[in-house]
């Protein structure tokens, strides 16, 4: 089983982004996350692998707290940004989300203009002070979305009429547009195309010289490709971390072995 720092050493690195403890997930009677420890990296992308149902997205949803939104589900340990508790009781969820942004597996834009899909965050958060500064934010989040030069000229157009290619790079341009320090991102290309995905990998690799960057993955060539780290989740249990080409082509666990060469999956 993967261990990781005293919590103590982790944060005397300054590279160290997310710290987790003994984090454990119930739904109700059912044990989904046990014992998970890990430190993430600031400015690296770290992919979770594992087979379904293993935890990695119920662990990812710990990270902006998306499972307080369901009744049953229960969180203990600690997780700390910056060396802060994002558990901690005097912590406003929806500040923490405007500080950790998501980004889901089927594209969701608001169904509201590319402009206003982009405008959302900025505007409930304060983060412009007129028109001309949030002209500027949605400019240059749909730049670091990489969809500015396909909807410049069409920014009143409705967000659901791009392809879902498009649409998820504008949920990225949404989500970087509150200047996140981390951003999450669930299985971000399972719904999209050969081409599509190969846009948003590229996407994500740019991505990641300005924000920590955590991507669940189902495909092992997807977190080989666009990732420095990679984690692996097996019924709930954090089994193995590293750096990606370790993880791939030496595995320490017998388990990571057996998924990376399709015998459990």
């Amino acid at each position: 089983m993967y261990d990781a720092p005293q919590l103590g050493n982790a944060m005397d690195q300054t590279t160290t982004k997310i710290s987790a403890r003994n984090v454990q997930v119930h739904y109700g009677d059912t044990h989904a996350i046990k014992d998970v420890n890990v430190d993430i990296d600031a400015k690296t992308v770290t992919a979770f692998i594992g087979p379904s149902g293993c935890g990695k997205s119920t662990f990812l949803r710990c990270i902006n707290r998306m499972n307080d939104t369901i009744d049953i589900c229960r969180v203990t340990g600690d997780i700390l940004i910056d060396g802060e508790d994002i558990y901690d009781k005097r912590v406003d969820p929806v500040q923490l989300r405007a500080k950790v942004g998501m980004v889901f597996q089927k594209p969701n834009p608001f169904p509201k203009s590319i402009y206003d899909n982009v405008a959302y965050g900025p505007r409930i958060h304060g983060l412009a002070k007129n028109k001309s500064e949030l002209d500027e934010i949605v400019e240059k989040s749909l730049r670091r979305g990489a969809i500015w030069d396909e909807v410049k000229d069409r920014l009143d157009a409705p967000g659901t009429g791009l392809s879902g290619g498009q649409q998820q790079r504008l949920c990225i341009a949404r989500a970087v547009a509150t200047e996140p320090e981390v951003l999450l991102m669930d299985e971000p290309c399972s719904a999209l195309d050969p081409i599509a995905t190969a846009q948003v990998e590229e996407l994500i690799d740019e991505l990641r010289s300005q924000f920590s960057v955590v991507i669940v993955t189902h495909s092992m060539q997807q977190a080989a490709r666009v990732s420095q780290k990679t984690a692996f989740f097996h019924l709930g249990n954090l089994v193995e971390f590293g750096d990606t080409t370790q993880i791939f082509t030496n595995p320490q666990d017998e388990r990571t072995q057996n998924y990376i060469t399709g015998r459990i999956g």
